[in-house]
Formats: structure tokens, C-alpha cells, sequence
């Protein structure tokens, strides 16, 4: 095979070439990944928080016999008379079954509740494990 160096003979050939050679982008741009991967700070700082036997008991007591959980029209949700936010409620559902007899629970809403917040908290008393539990003040209701 003859190799020629006589100028080409179309006029597409003396056109300059219009494509960008992205090599050279590309590698930059590796380059730049690989030092940012590099440079980011490896998170291996921790904070300590002292657990003490004080902050785990219940704030309420709870009681060994019955407890009490009452919504009210507001919305404020009470643990024995005490208002609670629900976090507050789940820790105390979980204290009053670790008991060694799981107390009854006496569920009161009032009627102007708000419909999805008693259903939320019920859904948290049976994620809870609750067995026993019993509505109470529906009798105002038998006449509806």
C-alpha cells in the first residue's frame, strides 16, 4: 500500500475538524472528583451524653392498678391528668409494661377531639402491646 502526500482533492477535507475533544474534560473532571473525595473530612466526631438512671424513670408515675389517657378537645393528650406530647406517652406505655401485671388502660377522648389524633394515639397504644385496655365515658354516647 502506497502512502501519498499529495493534497486531497474533495474541498471537505480542508474544512477545520468541528468536534470537541472531550478527553482532556474528562480527566479534569476525574481529577477534580478524586480531590474532592479526598478532601472531605471523614465524620469521626461523637458526642457524649451521660445517660443516669434519673433520666430514664417516668416523670408521672405510673400506676401498678390503672392508668389513665385522656385527649381533650385542644388536643393535648394526658397521662394521668398530666399533659404529655406522644414520645412522653410511648416511654410510659413501655414503663407500665415492664410491670409485673400489666395495668388496665382507660382510654377517654372527648367527644370534640380531633378524630385523627385519637386514632393516632390509639395506633400508638397497639404498637405498644397494649392488652388491656377499656374506653371509658362512652355511656354518654348510648343515646346518640
Amino acid at each position: 500500500m502506497a502512502l501519498s502526500f499529495a493534497e486531497p482533492r474533495n474541498a471537505a477535507a480542508d474544512t477545520p475538524m468541528s468536534d470537541m475533544n472531550t478527553t482532556p474534560l474528562i480527566d479534569v473532571m476525574l481529577v477534580l472528583l478524586i480531590m474532592f473525595i479526598i478532601t472531605i473530612p471523614i465524620q469521626t466526631h461523637s458526642v457524649g451524653v451521660n445517660l443516669s438512671a434519673d433520666a430514664v424513670k417516668p416523670l408521672v408515675p405510673v400506676d401498678t392498678v390503672k392508668n389513665r389517657v385522656g385527649i381533650g378537645a385542644d388536643g393535648t393528650i394526658r397521662w394521668n391528668g398530666a399533659a404529655v406530647d406522644r414520645l412522653t406517652l410511648r416511654r410510659y406505655l413501655g414503663a407500665s409494661l415492664r410491670l409485673p401485671v400489666e395495668p388496665e388502660l382507660q382510654f377517654q377522648p372527648d367527644a370534640a377531639a380531633r378524630y385523627l389524633l385519637v386514632d393516632e394515639v390509639l395506633a400508638d397504644i397497639r404498637r405498644a402491646g397494649v392488652t388491656r385496655l377499656g374506653f371509658i365515658g362512652n355511656e354518654r354516647y348510648r343515646d346518640f
